[in-house]
């Protein structure tokens, strides 16, 4: 089970079915997590959320 604290800082971007990533921010785990929340569902399923060290799809995440 993956741990770490909100304010950790993250990137959040969204991957294309191209296969590009864009960056929709860098920044505190909790506003990125609201951001996220804020997209559309289509939206969501392309979002990914990377700490330092592990990378986690955003839809993975909430359903933990």
């Amino acid at each position: 089970m993956r741990s770490t604290g909100e304010s950790v800082t993250v990137r959040l971007y969204f991957l294309s079915e191209e296969g590009t990533a864009e960056t929709l921010m860098y920044g505190p785990l909790s506003d990125a997590l609201a951001m996220a929340a804020q997209q559309s569902e289509d939206v969501q399923a392309g979002l990914f959320i990377a700490t330092d060290n592990d990378v986690i799809a955003y839809l993975d995440l909430i359903e933990e």
